[in-house]
């Protein structure tokens, strides 16, 4: 079997081709053995720990070894090592190696490669009937800090990284219970891509997660690299679920490992994908988003009035500008409350193209940021929030109620945890923007029913309502989710 596994192993690995995948051989007590590796993966000081060991080992301490079982009990008691088997065999004949066709070899090969593309290594020992795998990873990855998009004035200052086993780790740490399962499934054909499912076994809902280990297994994609995003779309356009006009998000992302955890003992489902610092929870409606940890991390009275503040934010995003371009296209029918509001001189522009190109401008603004050094962040925040709108206004382009509007709406977004939602909530106000300066207060209805329309026919992952428990209606369980209550 030694050689039939070299053979395979050496035309099918880019040995020569690529710099960093190496085999190093060596003999374990007189027999020839060869160490499968990708460098830049591998942990050299644990390695160099578990050669030295292996090279000590002498001949006649080899003679009685046997088989790969024997070898791993009596002579490589490293922690994370392992056999490799066939996947489709039966018990007997994976133990049985004279069983074995060409088929089952050559997915042990398979398995193998794989798994060194993952940071393990490769161990094939002459005379053993099957090969070795040991987890002597050391993936490049940042330091655990706290996120910047989800700080909390309170909580933990801990956030998930690039690499999946410590992001495991962080939620395992916080769950200590048998319960708490963790399912690990490669995705993708060419990326390989490590996927992990974690959930409450006593209290997952068992339909749902059998259907997404399902597509999970049977997932036709050649390659996950751009993380998340990527699994997410695949899962949805499995179930017939896939919809590029709907701006609602299915799944909620975290980068801290305190939500995921509170949320899995909720019965929830976390996909953690490696290479992304990103968890994603299933399934949830768009209450789930109207939460956030610091809620929790203060007395009650406090977090109910968190959760107050940024229900009230909700509705101003959704509603203020559509609103006010109604204001002022029935002056007469304002409130003389309001009336200080509605612009007493002429503007060039109209209303609703201010607010279309303040929306845009925002967004550019935003992107501008993301790329903009952290050395000339302030720059960037004078030059767009001072200077260019001092001189739109001086212009003519825009009037102070315009601008003030915007940046209402602008403030009140960051209130929000969920980016995806925020963009989801933007769509709908632009489109009932739309409505009310074309169509007036019909139009402004018109969106809104949309906006509505869109809401009630967006289902979850497990195929429920999105506007659960509003729809279908259980008060117990929305006033848990509108108002912070003892469980």
């Amino acid at each position: 079997m030694y050689e039939k596994y070299l053979k395979i192993l050496r035309k099918d690995l880019p040995l020569k081709e690529s710099f960093d995948i190496l085999e190093r051989k060596f003999r374990i007590g007189g027999r020839k053995a060869s160490m499968f590796f990708t460098d830049g993966l591998t942990n050299g000081q644990n390695a160099q720990f578990v050669l030295n060991y292996l090279l000590s080992i002498k001949a006649c301490d080899m003679e009685k070894i046997k088989d790969s079982k024997q070898f791993l009990e009596e002579k490589l008691p490293f922690l994370d090592s392992n056999a490799i088997l066939p996947q489709n065999a039966s018990e007997s004949e994976k133990e049985d190696i004279s069983k074995w066709n060409k088929e089952m070899i050559y997915d042990c090969c398979k398995q193998g490669e794989q798994k060194m593309y993952s940071g393990l290594t490769l161990l094939v020992v002459e005379e053993l009937d099957k090969m070795i795998i040991m987890d002597m990873r050391d993936y490049p990855s940042r330091s655990v800090q706290e996120p910047e998009k989800e700080k909390s004035l309170r909580g933990a200052k801990d956030g998930f990284t690039e690499n999946m086993m410590e992001n495991v780790s962080m939620i395992r740490r916080r769950i200590r219970d048998n319960n708490f399962i963790a399912k690990y499934y490669p995705v993708g054909t060419i990326s390989k891509t490590d996927v992990v499912i974690a959930y409450m076994d006593d209290k997952v809902n068992k339909k749902l997660l059998k259907q997404l280990e399902n597509e999970i297994k049977s997932l036709d994609a050649e390659s996950l690299t751009v993380g998340d995003q990527s699994l997410l779309e695949r899962l949805l356009k499995e179930k017939g679920a896939y919809n590029k006009f709907n701006p609602f998000p299915r799944v909620r992302y975290s980068q801290r490992p305190d939500i995921i955890a509170a949320h899995i003992t909720e019965g929830k489902i976390a996909i953690i994908v490696d290479n992304s610092p990103t968890v994603m929870l299933i399934p949830v409606g768009i209450f789930d988003f109207l939460q956030d940890i610091d809620d929790y991390y203060f007395p009650q009275v406090t977090g109910n009035y968190f959760r107050f503040l940024r229900t009230l934010n909700f509705l101003v995003i959704l509603f203020l500008t559509p609103v006010y371009m109604l204001i002022i296209e029935y002056e007469e029918f304002t409130p003389e409350i309001l009336k200080f509001f509605v612009p007493e001189e002429d503007f060039a522009v109209p209303i609703l193209l201010q607010f279309i190109l303040l929306e845009i401008s925002i967004d550019g603004l935003k992107l501008a940021s993301l790329n903009t050094p952290e050395s000339l962040g302030m720059s960037l925040s004078v030059i767009g929030a001072l200077i260019l709108g001092e001189f739109s206004v001086n212009s003519g382009w825009f009037i102070p109620q315009t601008i003030l509007c915007m940046a209402v709406v602008a403030l009140a977004s960051f209130t929000q945890p969920s980016i995806e939602l925020s963009y989801g909530i933007k769509f709908s106000r632009v489109l009932m923007i739309l409505g009310a300066g074309l169509l007036g207060i019909g139009g402004f209805i018109a969106g809104a029913v949309i906006s509505v329309i869109f809401l009630a026919t967006t289902r979850t992952l497990s195929g429920d309502s999105y506007l659960y428990p509003l729809v279908p209606f259980k008060w117990k369980a929305l006033k848990r989710l509108l108002f912070r209550s003892e469980k």
